[in-house]
């Protein structure tokens, strides 16, 4: 009870320190909510970005596209005939009446209703084994070899967009944690240095109570408390211009998602989030805090 009631007295006292000085307290918050909001920002966006791909087909797959008058049998057989090849996991085949009711179930259905025939080809869809999947010059060697096949017409190469995709964000996932790391450190630079001139112009009061027989535990508790505070507040700046920057750019990036066929509709910080960026924030500023009193109590030794 006696260490929760000195933390509680410490609270208090940094409570009133930084009430006394509101702008002070306003323009360290501010400061260290800009420096968290981009980071807290940029993860969002990745969280969505990564969401929205993981439906996407990252193993590359081989898309045969046979002659527009090609007889169904034809299509089977060459299926059956790409099946066993070597390298080949399995295969689908893309009715052309499927392709074409897909296809005027979307944005073209006018124009392909204008048409008299049916203008798309059977296809069939190749997986490869896991074996080459990973080897582009083995894939690009298998569609070498079906490109070379007099039924098949056209071989494409499909997901290759999918894996730079991965690629991107799995770079743009470093980035940010580079990026977080060197704000994180900009924080506790912030707290360090507000800490620090708190120490500076009480440094009498601090002498005294290590005169009186105060421990150094009694005399961090309050300045402790004031950078954690301070951090807390910085992460409460960054989660509100977090939210925004969301709100501001929700429509426009949902209609540019929209014009590259992606539901992209980004959404508020959630409860697990949002505790872990003023966690996260607080312990940052309670970080600084510490080793702007551990310097200041070894300088007065």
């Amino acid at each position: 009870m006696r260490w929760l009631g000195a933390h509680w007295n410490a609270l208090r006292l940094a409570l009133r320190r930084l009430a006394a000085a509101p702008l002070n307290t306003l323009l360290a918050a501010l400061g260290i909510g800009i420096a968290l909001a981009l980071p807290a920002g940029g993860a969002l966006l990745l969280n969505h970005v990564t969401a929205m791909t993981q439906g996407m087909p990252a193993t590359p797959q081989l898309t045969a596209f046979l002659a527009v008058d090609a007889e169904r049998k034809t299509a089977l057989a060459a299926a059956t005939r790409i099946r066993n090849l070597p390298g080949v996991a399995r295969t689908q085949l893309l009715a052309r009446e499927d392709t074409l009711a897909r296809m005027k179930s979307g944005a073209l259905a006018d124009a392909i209703g204008v048409l008299p025939n049916n203008p798309f080809p059977d296809a069939i869809v190749v997986t490869p084994a896991d074996s080459i999947n990973e080897v582009p010059a083995a894939i690009e060697q298998l569609a070498a070899t079906l490109r070379q096949w007099k039924e098949i017409e056209h071989v494409q190469v499909d997901a290759d967009w999918a894996r730079r995709l991965a690629a991107f964000v799995r770079l743009a996932r470093t980035a940010l944690l580079l990026l977080a790391a060197l704000l994180g450190v900009g924080l506790v630079a912030i707290t360090f240095g507000t800490i620090r001139l708190q120490l500076l112009t009480r440094r009498a009061e601090v002498e005294v109570s290590r005169l009186l027989g105060a421990t150094d535990g009694f005399i961090r508790r309050p300045f402790l408390w004031h950078g954690a505070l301070l951090g807390w507040l910085g992460g409460i700046a960054a989660w509100l211009i977090v939210a925004a920057a969301i709100l501001w750019l929700r429509l426009p990036l949902a209609e540019l998602a929209q014009l590259y066929g992606f539901d992209l509709l980004l959404a508020l910080p959630d409860a697990a989030a949002s505790a872990a960026l003023l966690a996260g924030a607080a312990l940052l500023g309670w970080l600084g805090a510490l080793l702007s009193m551990r310097q200041f109590l070894r300088g007065m030794e």
